[in-house]
């Protein structure tokens, strides 16, 4: 692994684990192994290391989620799939929610920060690659139905948070489904008429 990896590695660690604005600098390079005059050859500063560990998450992240709910079957059934492996996810004692959704919230009065730009990114990209998998499955308002799936989903992770308890993720898996098999009935219907 090359330094700038270890960097973000250990950046990714941290701020996962903790709060952006509370690591600092020091602690990133020490548990990197490197000295901070390296962490600042590599980023300019703290805050394109935050945007460069947000950035190192989105694949990783978005592929975790297309392996939760699978390529097989209605997207009733995959986002079901989803939600239950995030709700299974979320009983690990190192889960700490969505790092997208914290570090927004984080820097949420820090407009023009390179991070908010990355989670923003990344939000899109993942409602996008929603709507894409329910137009393949004949929905015509897949759009509209990515948008309130990721409601759906952001606000489990919230919920989760708050409260700690894993079945939000559950329950928002079965009103995602619901949400779904009714609009599926109500294209059949329409398509019967």
């Amino acid at each position: 692994m090359n330094t700038k990896d270890r960097i973000i590695e250990a950046a990714d660690e941290l701020f996962y684990s903790g709060s952006i604005r509370e690591t600092s600098v020091d602690r990133i390079a020490e548990r990197a192994g490197v000295t901070k005059k390296t962490l600042y050859y590599h980023f300019r500063s703290k805050d394109d290391l935050v945007a460069a560990y947000l950035e190192a998450r989105d694949r990783p992240t978005r592929e975790r989620y297309l392996a939760w709910a699978g390529t097989s079957g209605p997207m009733a059934d995959r986002v079901v799939r989803m939600f239950t492996a995030l709700s299974e996810h979320a009983r690990r004692e190192d889960w700490r929610g969505c790092g997208f959704l914290r570090a927004a919230v984080e820097l949420a009065d820090s407009q023009g920060h390179p991070a908010l730009e990355v989670a923003r990114r990344h939000k899109a990209g993942f409602e996008a690659w929603l709507a894409e998998e329910l137009e393949q499955d004949g929905y015509g308002s897949a759009h509209e139905l990515a948008r309130l799936l990721m409601i759906l989903l952001d606000g489990a992770i919230a919920r989760m948070l708050v409260n700690r308890d894993p079945a939000y993720a559950m329950e928002a898996g079965q009103a995602a489904r619901s949400l779904l098999l009714s609009r599926n009935d109500s294209m059949s219907a329409m398509y019967t008429d």
